[in-house]
Formats: structure tokens, sequence, C-alpha cells
């Protein structure tokens, strides 16, 4: 038989018997998620680096160049370091400009002035400044007999007709202009220290004059100054080879304004180092470049040119190059008398050169009057050389120096302005390039006794 069920049970609801709370199960339950914190957590490696278990933390460097601009990273902090070329003078520590490299003098002094609150000073330009004026005197040009004789006492026994050629003289207008032409560059640089031109490239010219033989009627130009050196020229027919050093050398020249057409099948040395020139000029796309490149490259291959290490040749400004109303203004291949203390040489204006200086010379005559000469130390610092050039004298085509015949058109020029003093002879140059036979078994003294020359200390070139 069935059994009966209770009337008052409800459906889907089971009848429950009362068991125990299971205490045990939920303990461990929550120490295993108390566990798993822990092990999670940062604290079990701090107890290993308590206990000295703990191994340091790798580190990779990486080798190569430092990253450009250089970034230099200080723990959270990064700086970026760009290093470019100050935009203003910066005073170096424990420096004293009293006295500059350059040979000027500066003047110092304070001004105190009444002034505002120092927010507002602070502000404001011109609360907190420095003035400065660059001064200068303008040399006087030489012009009566007895001051071009200052600095050579030895040139009326020389030169027996210079005095009544200087008598008659006047101060060539090219010395003024020279000396405008310094005037615009210090102008122009004089907030640049390192562009001033120097004390000494300053005074470099003693006297310009123009002078008229009152008989031949021979015109004289008459300049007194130092000596610096120039080093340009190349000629392939007369020196096949160059030192690597100058052929690569970007700045070296190998012209002079005095040049002639090529004669021989030689290719001039220095071609080599223009064509490297002209291949990295072309991978720069610098096109202007490129024109200039190539354009020395035709000329070196058509014409031959001085070389200053064996030509005596010197160098005139090149708007007074350049004048042609002047009768007396030098041109290239007119011929020079250079005199230094008791010495005579003959030569030629080779080159022009820049138009805020004179006094250059080739460095084969350089090293004639001074040994120790060089591009970068000056034959003569003082303004005690004479250099007599002769406008419009030379009237053949320009061609290979000829030492010889140079010095026979020196001495016929001189013949015409009164010839040189009794016991004064003319330098003969000896032909030195390699392979060149000697013309003379030694070079005669400056004077009928052996003179003993009197070196100059002189200064670095500038």
């Amino acid at each position: 038989m069935f059994e009966k069920k209770d009337p008052f049970e409800l459906e889907g609801v089971k009848n429950r018997e009362h068991k125990p709370y299971p205490w045990f199960t939920a303990c461990l339950i929550a120490l295993l998620a108390l566990l798993a914190l822990v092990i999670l957590s940062p604290i079990p490696e701090k107890i290993r680096r308590k206990l000295g278990l703990a191994k340091p933390p790798k580190v990779i460097v990486k080798q190569g160049p430092p990253p450009e601009p250089e970034i230099i990273i200080r723990e959270k902090e990064v700086e970026k370091v760009v290093k470019v070329r100050p935009t203003y003078y910066s005073v170096k520590k424990d420096s004293d400009i009293a006295k500059t490299s350059m040979g000027f003098d500066f003047h110092s002094g304070i001004l105190e002035r009444s002034g505002r609150l120092a927010s507002v000073e602070r502000e404001d330009d011109g609360t907190y400044e420095a003035k400065y004026i660059l001064s200068f005197n303008r040399p006087q040009s030489a012009q009566s007999f007895e001051e071009v004789c200052q600095v050579n006492a030895a040139l009326p026994k020389i030169l027996p007709g210079l005095q009544g050629l200087v008598e008659g003289a006047k101060v060539s207008p090219f010395f003024k202009k020279l000396y405008d032409n310094k005037a615009a560059r210090l102008k122009k640089y004089a907030n640049r220290l390192d562009r001033l031109l120097t004390k000494h490239n300053y005074y470099d010219c003693q006297t310009m004059l123009e002078m008229e033989h009152p008989e031949s009627k021979r015109k004289v130009f008459l300049l007194q100054g130092d000596m610096d050196v120039v080093s340009d020229g190349s000629d392939g027919d007369r020196l096949a080879t160059m030192p690597e050093k100058i052929v690569n050398s970007p700045y070296y020249q190998p012209f002079t304004s005095y040049g002639w057409p090529k004669t021989g099948t030689v290719e001039n040395p220095m071609i080599a180092g223009w064509r490297r020139m002209l291949s990295k000029a072309k991978a720069k796309g610098d096109s202007k470049e490129v024109s200039r490149i190539e354009t020395g490259i035709e000329d070196l291959q058509k014409r031959s040119f001085l070389i200053a290490d064996y030509d005596p040749f010197i160098v005139i400004p090149i708007d007074v190059i350049r004048d042609r109303e002047s009768p007396y203004g030098p041109n290239i291949g007119d011929y020079v008398i250079v005199i230094f203390e008791e010495e005579i040489y003959p030569a030629i204006v080779g080159d022009a050169g820049p138009s805020f200086k004179v006094g250059e010379a080739s460095l084969r005559m350089a090293k004639q009057i001074n040994d120790k000469a060089s591009s970068y130390h000056r034959p003569v610092s003082s303004v005690g050389v004479t250099y007599l050039v002769f406008p419009r004298s030379s009237a053949e085509k320009w061609s290979a120096p000829d030492y010889a015949f140079w010095r026979e058109e020196c001495l016929r020029l001189l013949d015409e302005v009164g010839g040189l003093g009794e016991g004064y002879e003319l330098h003969q140059w000896v032909n030195t390039l390699p392979g060149a036979e000697a013309e003379l078994e030694e070079e005669p003294a400056a004077s009928g006794e052996n003179l003993e020359r009197v070196t100059p200390s002189g200064e670095g070139a500038e």
C-alpha cells in the first residue's frame, strides 16, 4: 500500500535534516587564498633580499656610436644637448682682454647710474651694457726723400737717382684707396674680433709714390711695405709632379694671374685633385661649385702658371691691377725691383691679391731673403722692403719664366732712372726646378763685398 503524504508539504521543497557547519573546509580555503596573496606580493622578494638570496638585475649594454644630438638620461629626466657654435661671444675663465692677439688694446672703465626696481631694470635693454668702439689712426704716406729712406738707409747708395725721382713724386691715390679698403673691412667686421685685421696687417704700407724720371720720362711706382708669403701656382710642363698633400688640398690655388698657353703634353699635376673635388661636388649636388671646378680644370688643361716655390714674383692688390686709367698703376707682367737691406732682386708682378693689404711675394723670393720663410712665417715683418714697379714695361707675350731675360730687362729699366750705385749688382736667379741644369755655379753676392745678410726675426704669417 502507498504511504500517505503529509497534507502540509509543499511541492518542490525537500525535507531538510539538521547537519553541523564545515568549519575545517572554510578555514582551509581562507588559508590557501591568503597564501596566494602573499606569494604574488613583493614581500617574498624583500625577504629574499634581507637573507641575501636575491640575484642582482641583469644590465644589458648596447655597443655603438652615441646618438646625435646627444641624449643624457638622469633618472627620469631627459636632457637634450645640441652641440653648436655659440651665437654670441663667451668669456673664458680667467681671460683678460686688455691686450688682444690681434694687436689692439682694450680700455675699460665703469659708469654707475641711479636706476629703478631690479625687476624692471633686468628686463630692459641698455641697463647693463658695455660699449665697444674700435679706433685706429690712418697713417700718412711717406713722401719726402728722408721719409722714404727711414726704412732703409742704404737706398741712396743703391739707387743714386732715387732722390731726384722722389723730389718730383706725388703720393699715389692708390695709397688712400688701400686704407679706404682697410677701414671698410674693419667697419664690416667690427663685431667679429676673429675677422679684424691685425695691427701688423693694418700698418703694412709705408708709402706709395708715383714718380717719373725727368729725362727718360720712365714712370716708376714705388711701394714700401712688409713681405708676406704667397705659395700658389702650378705648371705641368715644368713641374710634372707635386706632393699629394698639395694636390689634394682644397685650399691650394694652382693658378696665378700671370699665365701662358700650355706647350707640353704632360698634364698639370693639380688636375687629379681637382677631379676628385669635382666628384664630391657632383655627389652633393652643388651646381655652383661644379661649374667653378669644371672651369678651373679647363684652364689647367690649356694654360701654365708661375710656381711660387720656384719663380720670383710679387703680388699687387687686385683693385690696383684692375685700374686701367692710371699710367702709374702696376699691371700683371710688369718688371719689378725688390730691395731689402742691401740686396736687389729682379722680379715681375705675377699675381693679384686682396684689396686691403700689400707686401706679398712668392715663396722663392721670401726664402732668398730669409731662409726661415714659409707659408706660416713671413720673411720681413717691418715695412722695410722697397718695391719699384715699372708700369707698362712688359711688351712681350707672356711665356714661361726666363730669369736671365727678366734680369736684363730690369737692368735696362734701372738704367733709365739712374742705374745702380757703385759696387751693387742685381741678383741672378738660378733655375731650381727638378731636372733643370744650374745656370750658375753659385749666386753672386748683392754687392762687390760679401755682405752678411741681416735676417729679421719675423712674426708668423696671418
